[in-house]
C-alpha cells in the first residue's frame, strides 16, 4: 500500500541484495560500480525500436511503457521483475501511486481501514497496550509505513483520544513519498497549518498538528529520516506486499531469473517475461539465502521461488530499532509462513488483470512470505524476536473487536448497524479458498488465483496475517 520511492540501482551489501534507496525506506546514495548487479543477457533477444503504440492489435502504449522500453534499450537487454515493479509503482512522473487516489470504490482496491472504523480502533488499542507494557513512557513515537489516505491513523487517534497520558506524549511520523497522498493524509487528520507538501522544517521533512488531538504529525520520505532515540511503535499495514520481488525458476542450468523484455510486434502487449539463460548474480545470492532457512524436503520440492530482499531488510531494520530503544512493530498483510513460487498479481478497477497489461495503470502486489520476514529479523543479529504470524481474525478478536462492535450497535440506527456488521464480517470473516475475493466495492488480495477465476469468498480474517517484532526481553504483545 505504500507509495513507493523512485527507480533504484541494486547492490550487494552484507549478504543482501538491497536497493540503495528502498522505496520510502532508505536514503538515496550512489554505490560504487563494483557493487552493481548486472544481468547476463548474451543469450537473450535484443529489444528492437518499434512504435508499438500504433501497431494494429497492440494495446495503447502508456507513458510508463515508453519509459520502461527506454530503460531496456539503455541496458541492452531485459530488466529484473523487481526493477519493473519499482518503476511501475513509484516512478516520480508516471508511477501508479504517485499522482492519484487508488483506494476505495473509485480507485482500484479497498483496504481494511477503509472498510470499517473498527480496524483502526483495534490497532489503536494494540499500540496503547504496547505503551503500557513499556511502562507508560512520557514520550513515544508512532510510525506508520505507507499510510494510504491516513484513515487508519485518523481512527487510531480518535479511538485513543480518551487516554490522555498516551495521547499527550505521542509523536506521529508518516513515511510517504507521494505528495498527492500526503495531502489526503493531511486532510484526513484535520491537520492545522500549511499543507503537508509545503510545510517543510529545517530538517527537510513536513510537519503539522492533527486536530482535535493536538498530536504533532511529521512526514518523511524514508524510515531512516526518523530519529531512533525514543520507544517507538511501528505499523506496516499492507506495506510489505508493495515491495518489489524477484522471481526464480529451477532449471537443469540451475536457478534462473524471470526478467522483463520488450514483446514482439505480434504480441498485443508491449512486454513479455523471459528466463535468464543461466543463473544471475541475484539468483545466486537470494535463492541460496532464502533456501538455507528451509527444511531439506521443502527445498528439494521447490521448482520456483519469489523473494523480496527489501521486505527482509525492512524487517531487519525494524528489529534493530525496537531492540535499541524499545517498542514494537506490527506487520499486517496477506501471505503465509512459507515461500511462494509466484504470487505477483495486478489489479485494476477491483478486477484482476494481466501482470504486464497497461503498466502504470494497475496495482502490483505480491503475497508476503512471513518466514522470510522472520529470517530477516534473525539475520539482523538484533536482540529482537518475532511473534506470529497469526490471522487477522485472531488479532482483532484478541483486541476486543466484538465488544467494540456491540457497544457501537447500541447507539446505531438501522443503516449504521448494517454498515458496522458488514464491515466487521469483512474484517474477520473468510475461510479456506483457492481464490481471492474481489468485491464490487473493493478487493481482497488473497490466495493466488487463475486469471479467469471468479470470487468465491468474502472476508479478510484468515487470508490476512499479522506478525509483531519486539525486543527479546519485552512481554508478548496482546493477542499474540
Amino acid at each position: 500500500m505504500l507509495s513507493r520511492l523512485m527507480p533504484q540501482r541494486y547492490n550487494i551489501a552484507a549478504g543482501l541484495l538491497k536497493p540503495v534507496a528502498a522505496r520510502g525506506l532508505f536514503s538515496r546514495t550512489e554505490c560504487s560500480a563494483e557493487h552493481d548487479i548486472s544481468i547476463d543477457t548474451s543469450a537473450l533477444s535484443r529489444p528492437q525500436t518499434h512504435n508499438h503504440g500504433k501497431l494494429p492489435g497492440k494495446e495503447q502504449e502508456t507513458e510508463m511503457a515508453k519509459h520502461i522500453k527506454g530503460i531496456i534499450r539503455f541496458r541492452g537487454g531485459p530488466i529484473t521483475l523487481a526493477e519493473y515493479m519499482s518503476e511501475v509503482l513509484t516512478n516520480p512522473q508516471a508511477g501508479y501511486y504517485i499522482n492519484r487516489d487508488v483506494f476505495g470504490t473509485d480507485g482500484d482496491f479497498t483496504t481494511s481501514p477503509e472498510i470499517s472504523q473498527l480496524f483502526g480502533e483495534m490497532i489503536g488499542i494494540w499500540c496503547l497496550t504496547v505503551w503500557q507494557q513499556l511502562g507508560s513512557p512520557s514520550k513515544m513515537r508512532l510510525v506508520e509505513l505507507g499510510p494510504g489516505r491516513g484513515t487508519l491513523m485518523a481512527d487510531l487517534l480518535r479511538g485513543t483520544a480518551p487516554f490522555k497520558p498516551f495521547i499527550s506524549g505521542l509523536d506521529v511520523h508518516l513515511v510517504e513519498v507521494s505528495k498527492f497522498l500526503r495531502l489526503q493524509q493531511w486532510d484526513k487528520l484535520h491537520c492545522r497549518g500549511l499543507p503537508a507538501v509545503a510545510a517543510s522544517t529545517a530538517e527537510g521533512h513536513q510537519t503539522g498538528t492533527a486536530m482535535p488531538s493536538g498530536v504533532q504529525v511529521h512526514w518523511h520520505r524514508s524510515l531512516d529520516e526518523i530519529p531512533d532515540d525514543l520507544p517507538t511503535v511501528y505499523i506496516a499495514h499492507e506495506f510489505l506486499d508493495a515491495l518489489p520481488v524477484h522471481q526464480f525458476q529451477k532449471t537443469e542450468r540451475g536457478w534462473c531469473e524471470r526478467l522483463i523484455d520488450v514483446a514482439s510486434d505480434e504480441s498485443p502487449l508491449h512486454f513479455r517475461l523471459v528466463l535468464s539463460p543461466r543463473p544471475t548474480p541475484a539468483s545466486k545470492l537470494l535463492v541460496e539465502r532464502r533456501l538455507r532457512a528451509l527444511p531439506f524436503d521443502q527445498k528439494a520440492a521447490m521448482k520456483g521461488l519469489e523473494v523480496s530482499p527489501q521486505a527482509m531488510s525492512t524487517a531487519g531494520d525494524l528489529a534493530k530499532r525496537v531492540a535499541t530503544h524499545g517498542g514494537a512493530a506490527l506487520l499486517i498483510d496477506y501471505g503465509r509462513n512459507i515461500p511462494y513460487p509466484t504470487s505477483l498479481q495486478a489489479i485494476r478497477e477491483h478486477q484482476f488483470c494481466g501482470l504486464l497489461e497497461q503498466p502504470g495503470k494497475a496495482d502490483l502486489s505480491a503475497h508476503v512470505d512471513f518466514g522470510a520476514i522472520r529470517q530477516g529479523v534473525r539475520e539482523s543479529q538484533a536482540a529482537a524476536t518475532c511473534h506470529g504470524p497469526i490471522s487477522q481474525r485472531q488479532l482483532l478478536q484478541g483486541l476486543g473487536i466484538e465488544a467494540r462492535l456491540q457497544a457501537l450497535l447500541k447507539t446505531a440506527d438501522a443503516d449504521q448497524a448494517d454498515m458496522l456488521q458488514t464491515g466487521y464480517l469483512r474484517l474477520v470473516g473468510g475461510g479456506a479458498s483457492a481464490t481471492a475475493s474481489v468485491q464490487g466495492d473493493g478487493r481482497q488480495k488473497g490466495e493466488q488465483q487463475d486469471q479467469d477465476a471468479q470470487p468465491v469468498q468474502e472476508g479478510m480474517g484468515l487470508t490476512y496475517q499479522a506478525m509483531a517484532i519486539t525486543s527479546e526481553d519485552a512481554p508478548v504483545p496482546v493477542a499474540f
